[in-house]
């Protein structure tokens, strides 16, 4: 009689590595890992092999780094989206496509539940599992920081040790980070406390702290297609393309760096240090390109849902009708976000170095101190006199 079978979300961190030998101590099970490639810098094939030696029985590798970038990244680009209006969302957009993919694999190979080794304290488990019942209501979740006695990072790397698996993590170095297209995140250690300054040119991995950026400026130029960008300094690319240049230019002049206390889904406050160079260029460029070409009540309404849809995706909700239906108002607004942004990098600056758009609502004569054919001078005077009105009333009255 075959086993029953677990599908692991595998990373070859420390969490997870520690999972496989806690899974089969505890279940009767073949455990199948699953690396999900959303473009972290990994040696594949060692994460393959660490992942059988700990005793999964076979290993996934799907690369969805060009689904990321264009199906989650872009959207958020396009819908300005920050996390109380700050944190752009690194980790809480690969999720959600990390969980589509577990899924599929977990139906491949007719498993009965999915694993994650996210901690009882984050964000993450909420998105997983989340995302995992908007494909399959019924899979099961095993949850081992939920249920197991390890109760710290100190104590996995104590059952690491027991168990002989190989970690990158030390107690000198116990930082949690997570990387994909968009961002590195890094958390735990003596980051934890807002209390520590930290020593960011120890940290940081693709963004070089200021002290270490070049002393001259670089312009960047960066072509938008209804909201999408899709050339950086004349050369045309795909999305993924596009981020992976902007982090190399952006990381360069160390822009896109957050160190920040926020408010975790669950409730806690947590601090985290969070490198995004690229997308934060790229989202500085489309809302300057936006200011050019919407009207301001669209960017009012914008702003607004933007608050909203920022929180749904932090909480583990891109698979939901309210955010299907926002996203269907955002990527209404692009159709005239076409255009050229130049911006001047240096030492963690975005500076404006040029904007034009074909649907520019800009218009010099108009937005002159001259005379032009479209708005008079005395046209002032009544609408001054109309929006002035209530004010005097109140004033009248005494409540002023």
């Amino acid at each position: 009689m075959s086993k029953d079978k677990i599908v692991l979300a595998y990373s070859g961190g420390l969490d997870t590595s520690i999972t496989i030998p806690w899974l089969k101590e505890n279940y009767d099970a073949d455990i199948i890992a699953v690396c999900v490639d959303v473009g972290q810098k990994e040696d594949w094939e060692a994460v393959e092999k660490k992942a059988i030696a700990s005793g999964a029985s076979k290993f996934y590798n799907p690369h969805v780094a060009d689904v990321l970038a264009e199906e989650y990244i872009y959207p958020a680009i396009s819908s300005n989206l920050k996390y109380q209006g700050t944190y752009l969302l690194g980790t809480a957009l690969a999720r959600p496509l990390i969980a589509k993919e577990l899924v599929a694999v977990a139906h491949k190979e007719g498993a009965t539940a999915i694993c994650h080794g996210c901690t009882g304290k984050g964000n993450d488990q909420v998105r997983f599992e989340t995302g995992i019942a908007a494909f399959d209501p019924e899979m099961k979740i095993v949850a081992p920081w939920r249920i197991w006695d390890i109760k710290s990072r100190e104590d996995a790397l104590k059952y690491a040790e027991l168990k002989g698996v190989p970690v990158t993590s030390t107690i000198e170095k116990i930082y949690s980070e997570d990387e994909n297209l968009m961002h590195i995140s890094h958390e735990g250690g003596d980051i934890e406390s807002p209390k520590n300054a930290v020593d960011y040119s120890s940290i940081l991995n693709i963004t070089n702290a200021l002290e270490n950026t070049p002393d001259e400026a670089e312009i960047v130029e960066i072509i938008f297609e209804q909201g999408k960008a899709t050339a950086v300094n004349g050369e045309e690319l795909k999305p993924h393309e596009v981020l992976e240049t902007l982090n190399a230019i952006a990381g360069k002049h160390g822009i896109g760096v957050l160190d920040w206390i926020e408010d975790r889904t669950i409730g806690m406050k947590s601090r985290g240090i969070y490198e995004t160079p690229g997308a934060t260029l790229l989202m500085e460029a489309h809302e300057r390109l936006e200011s050019l070409t919407l009207t301001k009540e669209t960017i009012k309404l914008k702003q607004h849902l933007a608050v909203e849809f920022a929180e749904l995706i932090y909480n583990g909700q891109w698979y939901s009708m309210a955010s299907d239906s926002i996203l269907a108002f955002m990527n209404h607004t692009q159709k005239t976000v076409t255009g050229d942004v130049k911006l001047k990098l240096y030492k963690g600056n975005m500076l404006p170095h040029g904007l034009k758009s074909e649907f520019a609502l800009f218009d010099e004569d108009v937005s002159g101190f001259g005379e032009d054919d479209l708005f008079d001078h005395h046209d002032a005077e009544g609408y001054i006199n109309v929006i002035t009105l209530p004010t005097k009333i109140q004033k009248k009255l005494g409540l002023l």
